[in-house]
């Protein structure tokens, strides 16, 4: 258990550190109130000092903002300097976004036992805290950039997020789990035209979202697989509150058994994550994929298909060609059958402010229609 430490009123104290990110407690720890200055602020947080927040809570949500503001002012060009290519690009995005992370990161919020904020004018979190944390009956610190994430994630399990595929009803994301905001490979999935078969898996389910469309589609065994224990239990509740008849079993990758259809929606891009939330967008070394496409025929039945929904996201950063897709494809025995195109239907892919508006705004999702042999 990772403890944080730090001097105040004369006295050292010690707490439990909390970081879903993974990251590690801050070596140096001064207190800050409502005086404290946001370029100071900024200036300590960019030293890695943390600031541990007394003053009123509100307050210290206006604090961070001030600080992102400072965080993402233009930087200056300059002259000469050759671009970096596409995949240079991508990870200096990352590690400034990373760096970004750590020193917002730098504001702290104690926590009394229970999820209790002893802050003025401190929402209350207890339930929001509590779906990602468990219950708690001990004193802690975070940051208050991960509580801020944790109480948007709340938000969105409360009110769910409309799916056009069923119909416009709502699936709930868990703190954790990959939200199907991005619709549009939900569309391609109940739009493309199904293999004669009564058994289906959904490798690697997340939030159930396309095991469920699948069972609103008349496929009458839908196996939905996950290896987190927050995605099983969030694939769990969305089915029954759906109304489906679900299966949801934990496995890595594919259930025991075979199926007339086989989908997996994996990690679009080949990079390594760097926080436990971050495996639903990063697949290092395309392990996922890879691991999808090498299993598949031993999966599926006679005439059965394989749908790999990918975007070709990581084709137009520079991480991966299309040649090296289809050579995945091809050596793992199977064949391309069809596939179904769309175009992401997101901000970003109209954002010309974006460091990476170029790839977003030429990218294709696509449905793989893979049949073995």
């Amino acid at each position: 258990m990772d403890e944080i430490s730090w001097q105040e009123d004369g006295r050292d104290h010690r707490v439990r550190w909390r970081s879903e990110s993974g990251a590690p407690p801050p070596r140096r720890v001064v207190v800050a109130d409502d005086e404290t200055r946001a370029d100071d602020a900024y200036r300590l947080a960019c030293e890695g000092t943390a600031l541990l927040w007394r003053g009123d809570f509100q307050n210290a949500r206006q604090l961070l903002k001030a600080m992102a503001r400072r965080i993402d002012r233009p930087p200056r060009r300059r002259r000469n300097k050759p671009e970096p290519d596409r995949a240079q690009a991508f990870h200096l995005y990352r590690q400034a976004r990373a760096q970004r992370a750590r020193t917002l990161g730098m504001l702290l919020i104690p926590f009394d036992p229970g999820h209790v904020i002893p802050l003025r004018r401190a929402p209350d979190v207890q339930d929001a805290c509590t779906e990602a944390y468990g219950t708690d009956d001990q004193p802690y610190i975070t940051s208050l950039r991960e509580l801020l994430g944790l109480i948007g994630a709340h938000e969105w399990r409360e009110k769910g997020v409309p799916i056009p595929a069923l119909g416009g009803d709502r699936v709930h994301p868990h703190y954790g789990v990959f939200s199907p905001i991005r619709g549009e490979y939900v569309d391609l999935v109940g739009e493309a035209p199904l293999p004669p078969t009564k058994t289906a898996f959904d490798v690697g389910t997340g939030t159930g979202v396309l095991a469920a469309v699948l069972a609103r589609r008349g496929i009458e065994h839908v196996v939905a697989t996950d290896q987190d224990p927050r995605a099983l239990a969030c694939a769990q509740e969305n089915v029954d509150r759906l109304g489906v008849h679900v299966e949801v079993v934990p496995a890595d990758l594919f259930p025991d058994g075979r199926a007339g259809l086989a989908v997996c929606n994996p990690p679009w891009v080949p990079a390594k994550p760097s926080t436990p939330l971050e495996h639903a967008v990063y697949d290092p070394g395309s392990r996922m994929l890879r691991g999808f496409l090498s299993g598949l025929a031993d999966h599926l039945e006679p005439g059965g298909e394989g749908w790999l929904i990918l975007s070709d996201l990581a084709e137009h950063l520079g991480l991966r060609t299309r040649d090296e897709l289809l050579e995945m494809i091809a050596s793992s025995g199977l064949r391309v059958a069809g596939r179904l195109d769309t175009a992401p239907r997101h901000p970003r892919a109209a954002d010309p402010d974006d460091p990476l508006h170029a790839a977003r705004a030429a990218e294709t999702t696509s449905l793989w229609r893979l049949t073995a042999g």
